[in-house]
């Protein structure tokens, strides 16, 4: 039979490749971005209650109207806009499933879409296997911020769709007020959507406000806006999150979304409807992050890895330049199977394969870990 691939230059992910190899040689994996400390206890209290209240059934296709309201309740409290729970705000399994829906509730075959490099790695399959075009913007090393002249002149009639990422994965790097400036200018008077992947919102540094495009009137009418609760919550393999959107885009995501996973985990949510009460589970974020990332990094002082600014995500990036001219993938190679630490190669985040020798490193662990890590990072 023949078959034509929608997506025939993707392979396996380069973080199922280093996990594997980290596994293999039982190296600190400080290369994909999940935990490695314990969640919060009343959390998981709370989900053993939903379940033993009967909450196992499927939930509303929009999502548990309770978790909807608190979230809208925290949105406005935070962003100072009000977000109708009923019909602005869809409850999703992650947020990268947040994401591929409202691209494929957006884009038509042939649909031009900017996307800035080095990104998230399922954007560009997801925008090509709904047919459209990605337009790839190298975002300025070292500070990975944008280049608006570079986008003025990538913006086509064919543009559809900018993609956005606050605070950045892999880098760090953040949206500042003259973006949002530009952004506005850019987009005003035109068709062009906004799709913002925000979901580490709370993980903010250094006293940065997270300038979300719910702030924005003007942004949020033509913005789909990607929240995650499992990355906030440190429980990932839950694999919940939220989708937010004017009434007149949330209409159409559903369209979507009920013919494909419908609903999401009834006691998850139920849960996370009481836990979200309480402002300081979130609150609270960013100073333990912080915490976190300052631990990594005057430790990481002692090496002869140079860190690059980051200022949110779980994720640090560090050049090693001093060390070696090995192609990044090669080095991170070497870090996993010499060293026994694994890291995430940054060029894996571009389609050219880009390669400023630079690492990503996420140091959302125990600090014991990180202590650990660091040790044989000594030895590079």
């Amino acid at each position: 039979m023949q078959f034509q691939s929608k997506l025939p230059s993707t392979t396996t992910t380069v973080f199922t490749i280093m996990s594997a190899l980290a596994s293999k040689a039982k190296a600190f994996n400080l290369g994909q971005g999940f935990p490695d400390f314990p969640m919060n206890q009343d959390l998981i209290g709370l989900v053993n209650r939903a379940m033993r209240d009967g909450y196992n059934q499927y939930a509303p296709m929009e999502g548990c109207l309770p978790l909807r309201e608190t979230l809208a309740e925290k949105m406005e409290d935070l962003y100072q806009r009000p977000v109708r729970p009923d019909t602005e705000i869809t409850i999703t399994p992650g947020g990268t499933y947040a994401i591929y829906t409202a691209l494929t509730t957006l884009l038509q075959p042939g649909d031009e879409v900017v996307v800035f490099e080095p990104a998230y790695d399922s954007y560009i399959p997801n925008i090509r296997v709904n047919g459209a075009v990605p337009v790839t913007i190298p975002l300025e090393y070292p500070s990975y911020s944008i280049n608006w002249n570079k986008v003025r002149a990538a913006v086509s009639p064919k543009t559809k769709l900018i993609m956005l990422n606050s605070p950045h994965n892999p880098t760090g790097a953040v949206l500042r007020h003259e973006d949002i400036e530009e952004l506005r200018k850019l987009v005003h008077g035109t068709n062009i959507f906004i799709h913002s992947d925000e979901v580490y919102e709370h993980i903010l540094f250094d006293g940065l406000p997270h300038l979300s495009m719910i702030r924005y009137p003007d942004l949020f009418e033509r913005s789909f806006v990607s929240f995650s609760l499992g990355k906030v919550f440190h429980c990932t393999g839950w694999k919940m999150g939220y989708s937010v959107a004017p009434e007149w885009l949330m209409k159409e995501f559903r369209k979507v979304h009920q013919f494909n996973a419908f609903s999401c985990h009834s006691p998850v949510q139920v849960a996370m409807a009481s836990f979200l009460k309480d402002k300081s589970h979130y609150l609270s974020l960013p100073a333990f992050m912080q915490d976190r990332r300052d631990h990594f990094r005057e430790r990481l002082s002692r090496t002869r890895f140079t860190p690059l600014e980051s200022h949110g995500s779980y994720f640090q990036i560090y050049s090693y330049s001093g060390i070696s001219d090995a192609p990044d993938f090669d080095f991170a190679r070497e870090l996993v199977a010499h060293h026994g630490v694994a890291a995430i190669p940054v060029s894996a985040f571009y389609q050219s394969g880009k390669d400023d020798k630079v690492l990503r490193f996420c140091f959302a662990k125990k600090k014991e870990t990180l202590e650990l890590a660091v040790e044989k990072l000594l030895r590079v």
